[in-house]
């Protein structure tokens, strides 16, 4: 798996200081996209383990509390992106108790692979659904057009 960027502290990609990770890969390539750099497979940098020890550290660090973790690209469920994520996300429910996760990807929740499914049990939110650009509104919380939909799984 490749990333765009990681921000160890963020208070813009879900509630509370979070880290997030915008990967690489998206099939969707949905109009108006924000983050079209993010499309292709091969771009960014490679995500090491160093990178996930330093996500799991960065959860950890009691000097800035993190609410948890939020993921999002290109797509976290793109089908060659979906091992690692799994790992990343298995790592945080093991060694980050009480740090949720959030998740934004264009698949519909009814239109997952078993993979992907294994990846969002894990989770606490998925912001599920392409973005389109007709019913972009600012006014949303958590995402960009009105079609997308905000799932509080746990």
């Amino acid at each position: 798996m490749n990333m765009h960027q990681y921000y160890p502290v963020d208070i813009v990609n879900g509630p509370g200081t979070r880290c997030t990770l915008f990967v690489s890969g998206c099939v969707h390539e949905c109009p108006g996209c924000y983050n079209k750099s993010t499309w292709r497979l091969n771009s960014g940098v490679a995500f090491t383990r160093e990178m996930e020890d330093r996500i799991i550290s960065d959860l950890n660090d009691t000097r800035i509390h993190r609410q948890g973790l939020s993921l999002s690209g290109g797509d976290p469920l793109h089908p060659q992106n979906v091992a690692d994520i799994l790992k990343l996300v298995r790592r945080v429910r093991a060694e980050c108790p009480g740090k949720d996760i959030w998740m934004w990807t264009g698949y519909k929740l009814d239109e997952l692979t078993d993979a992907q499914h294994e990846v969002v049990e894990l989770i606490n939110v998925l912001v599920d659904g392409k973005f389109v650009q007709d019913l972009k509104d600012p006014a949303l919380i958590w995402r960009g057009s009105g079609n997308q939909v905000v799932h509080y799984l746990r």
